[in-house]
């Protein structure tokens, strides 16, 4: 493994980083269809228990990360109602990576629901009219006209969720602890090398690597969203 490890970072170092990304990038795919199923009925729909679902999707971002993580633990802990019905197939996520996916994900879902909703809002409703008189199915509309037009606000949706979950710490450390090489992400590294004497220049280079990933993702979105942006209006 040393030979892949970039000569300015130590093993654990890198060990962090590799794992923040697989991390945030599994918390974006998986959040994904549903911050666009939940963004979408948002726009769209009127039914009852709308502003309680809208309330709900916002409470990560007012709620102290740490209590997220507890109520995540209680839920899907090896006691826990859900944790007791994934552990006999496999499936716990409590203490591991994919807790990790789960507890970043859950965080970043406000953002990416925002962008998300916003992007629908936009979309003009005649044109999903036109294409549902023409006889298309309402999910071929979806599909066809009303996604294409808001992909700019997905794809910022998207790299929002993903650069929330590689900054997240309160809701990780809570629910998957920190585990070198199982749940010790960049903020749970920076956090451990801080409490161990000489662990300063470690923790600095994880910062300077999570600024410029942050900075990178946000650039990328942008420069994705207006390209799109300018493909859909000269379509």
């Amino acid at each position: 493994m040393s030979g892949t490890v970039p000569y300015w970072l130590g093993p654990e170092e890198w060990l962090a980083v590799r794992l923040s990304l697989k991390v945030a990038f599994w918390a974006m795919v998986i959040s994904l269809p549903f911050g666009i199923a939940v963004a979408y009925a948002l726009a769209r729909w009127q039914f009852p228990g709308k502003h309680l679902l809208n309330g709900l999707v916002h409470l990560p971002l007012i709620l102290p990360p740490v209590v997220t993580g507890y109520l995540l633990l209680l839920a899907f802990g090896p006691y826990g109602p859900i944790g007791r019905l994934l552990d006999p197939v496999g499936l716990s996520v409590a203490f591991r990576w994919t807790g990790a996916s789960l507890a970043a994900g859950l965080m970043g879902f406000p953002l990416m629901v925002r962008a998300l909703r916003l992007s629908f809002e936009l979309v003009d409703p005649g044109l999903e009219h036109a294409a549902a008189t023409l006889g298309a199915h309402p999910v071929m509309v979806f599909l066809t006209v009303t996604l294409p037009l808001a992909l700019p606000g997905v794809i910022a949706g998207a790299v929002l969720a993903f650069a929330k979950a590689m900054g997240e710490f309160g809701a990780t450390i809570t629910f998957v602890a920190n585990i070198p090489g199982e749940t010790q992400t960049l903020p749970s590294a920076i956090y451990a090398f801080l409490q161990v004497p000489g662990g300063e220049a470690s923790a600095l280079r994880l910062v300077v690597i999570s600024i410029v990933i942050s900075f990178a993702a946000l650039i990328v979105s942008e420069v994705l969203s207006r390209r799109l942006a300018q493909k859909l209006r000269h379509a």
